[in-house]
């Protein structure tokens, strides 16, 4: 075997460690899956104008690219508009208000996804463990979908 040849055949198995390292350490972006929502409820997320931080977090890249999309930190805090109504929602569920937006929290005992509700176009955010209370991101997103986002008519959820 010819010391060019060795060389080659074990290049990418030295490289390919180098190569994962900007996604782990959190430069690359942060997949997010885009939800389809009808035309108003699309017009009403792409208008949503998002912190560049949201709890000491910088705003990262998603993939695929969307506007319905966004993404902060490594764990990420990632944030989906128009996502469906919350399966698990009921008029008798248990909802946070945190001024003036009331969220629904998934699972029951220990929410790691919070769903904006009783707004035009529902809005989830994904807070892993590690930016805990979860209520401090939700603090600092609330304005932008209070602002964007219209409420629903009273009693609708």
């Amino acid at each position: 075997m010819s010391t060019s040849r060795f060389r080659f055949r074990w290049a990418p198995v030295l490289l390919a460690p180098l190569v994962l390292l900007p996604a782990a350490c959190g430069d690359g972006a942060v997949e997010v899956p885009v939800p389809h929502p009808d035309a108003a409820t699309q017009r009403l997320c792409e208008g949503l104008r998002l912190p560049a931080k949201v709890h000491g977090q910088s705003l990262r890249d998603t993939t695929p690219d969307s506007q319905l999309t966004a993404a902060w930190g490594s764990p990420a805090i990632a944030l989906r508009c128009g996502v469906p109504v919350p399966a698990a929602l009921r008029q008798t569920s248990q909802l946070v208000d945190i001024n003036g937006i009331s969220w629904f929290g998934e699972p029951v005992d220990r929410p790691v996804t919070w769903t904006a509700v009783g707004r035009q176009a529902y809005v989830e955010v994904t807070v892993p463990a590690k930016y805990r209370p979860a209520g401090d991101v939700l603090i600092e997103l609330t304005p932008a979908i209070k602002s964007t986002i219209p409420a629903k008519p009273e009693g609708q959820i």
